[in-house]
């Protein structure tokens, strides 16, 4: 059976979302994505990679629409590629999302028939970022129908996907707050106004780097971070003024300062320049203090809703010992600590540990400890399981590269009844269910919630039991 062969221009109809955003199609039995393409669409376009078991092509028409398409609202859409699918219905949105982590747990989790038992949409599809980071660049990305000689030595805004190095001068982002917009606008015109260099990721040089602009949803309070390469405090005053001058809202402006030449915005120190230095925020009936590095979950309407599913899971009797591995700021672990008798937290993050402590004294947490903690090595390095309770519940929340192996298996030498796992990226999680299934445990509950409508990220929440445990 013929394949196609690089160059071809080939007539496709889009018949789902590949995990990641990219239209599928089929054609003689050959799998082919397509970037920017949407399910039911019929386009026209040209395979630009082949490998032996799939093909890429680049969109060049649209022959017919999707019944599913929806209005973007975003003016940025889709230079933008913060978001992929503010063109589809959000109702689609979430039945691709379905599908793709059935197909993600059967393929890569190794099992015949799986099953999603609980899927939560987003009550709110716009507006519903808690925080946003923008980049300053001298390199603006210039749109298409823009004149040859428009202005292109300042943005603040966002990266092109696929340029390190390639700036799109934002305005209005929808899904973040409204007063974030404004912030974000404020900011710009009085940098651009004072003069203050954008920094040159090439040639590593200016001074102004990031902007994060963080909202406590339920408290209203308002942090703005601005990263730059160097601490001279006198340079931001007129930001500063301005700031307090039109978003009296703003609590906390941090300035944190970060020499290395990664396009990173975690900074190596930090100086208050107006307010406090931390905000705050509620999930559930706790308070949460929140610095600029910390992390805190970016959506906190689901994050609630996510962190109920996992207490709900894992069916609390009041006498266990729960572990909590990448406990960040402690949020998860405050959050469950008055259903179990103890709770144990670990993070890498030094900072963060700091705040979980912090968090856990403000709402009168007595039974949660916490430790810093390199986790692909901590268990096997540490004494620490001689001198604490070993776990009946371990709960999980790894970034999105998931677990190391070797972690996995100090989970299971641990012997928990059960394994609560979150994560942000389910193929990962599904390969590391996988591996705990090798050892004894099987997968009795798994939930989706939504916690980025427009984008291709999926929150996911699994429960994993030991066969010799029920």
């Amino acid at each position: 059976m013929l394949r196609p062969k690089k160059g071809d221009e080939l007539e496709l109809t889009i018949e789902s979302l590949a995990f990641g955003g990219k239209g599928v199609a089929h054609l003689n039995g050959y799998v082919i994505f397509i970037k920017g393409t949407l399910p039911d669409q019929k386009v026209r376009a040209r395979l630009t990679k082949r490998r032996n078991g799939y093909g890429e092509a680049k969109l060049l028409e649209i022959l017919k629409e999707t019944p599913s398409s929806a209005t973007s609202k975003c003016g940025h859409f889709p230079t933008c590629g913060g978001c992929s699918f503010q063109n589809l219905d959000y109702d689609a949105q979430i039945e691709q999302k379905k599908a793709q982590v059935i197909d993600i747990f059967r393929r890569i989790g190794c099992m015949e028939k799986p099953k999603l038992h609980q899927v939560v949409p987003a009550e709110e599809i716009f507006h519903y970022r808690n925080k946003m980071e923008f980049s300053f660049s001298n390199r603006r990305w210039i749109l298409s129908d823009e004149e040859e000689n428009a202005e292109a030595d300042f943005a603040l805004g966002l990266h092109i996907p696929g340029r390190y190095d390639k700036i799109l001068d934002i305005s209005t982002c929808w899904i973040q707050k409204p007063i974030a917009n404004e912030i974000l606008n404020t900011v710009r015109n009085i940098a651009k106004k004072t003069g203050l260099a954008p920094y040159n990721i090439r040639e590593h040089s200016g001074y102004l780097r990031h902007l994060i602009i963080r909202l406590g949803e339920k408290t209203d309070e308002v942090m703005v971070n601005i990263v730059t390469s160097k601490e001279e405090r006198e340079l931001l005053e007129p930001i500063v003024d301005g700031i307090k001058k039109v978003h009296p809202r703003v609590t906390s402006i941090v300035n944190n300062i970060t020499r290395r030449k990664a396009g990173v915005s975690y900074g190596e120190w930090e100086v208050l320049l107006y307010g406090r230095p931390t905000i705050t925020d509620h999930l559930g009936d706790f308070t949460f203090e929140i610095s600029a590095n910390s992390f805190f979950q970016t959506n906190s309407i689901q994050g609630e809703k996510l962190y109920k599913i996992a207490r709900d899971f894992a069916e609390f009797r009041g006498d266990e010992i729960l572990y909590d591995l990448y406990c960040g700021t402690g949020s998860t672990s405050i959050f469950m600590a008055q259903q179990v008798k103890q709770v144990y937290g670990f993070e890498v993050v030094p900072p963060a540990v700091e705040d979980a402590v912090r968090n856990a004294v403000s709402n009168r947490i007595i039974n949660c400890r916490f430790f810093p903690a390199n986790l692909d090595k901590f268990f096997r390095k540490s004494s620490i399981l001689s001198e604490i309770e070993p776990p009946d519940i371990v709960l999980l929340d790894p970034p999105r590269a998931g677990m190391h192996p070797k972690l996995v298996n100090d989970v299971v030498n641990m012997s928990p009844e059960k394994i609560v796992y979150i994560s942000c990226n389910p193929s990962t999680q599904a390969r590391d269910v996988a591996l705990f299934s090798d050892n004894g445990f099987e997968l009795k509950n798994l939930a989706m919630v939504d916690m980025f409508p427009h984008t291709p990220h999926i929150e996911t929440v699994a429960l994993l039991t030991h066969h010799g445990k029920r």
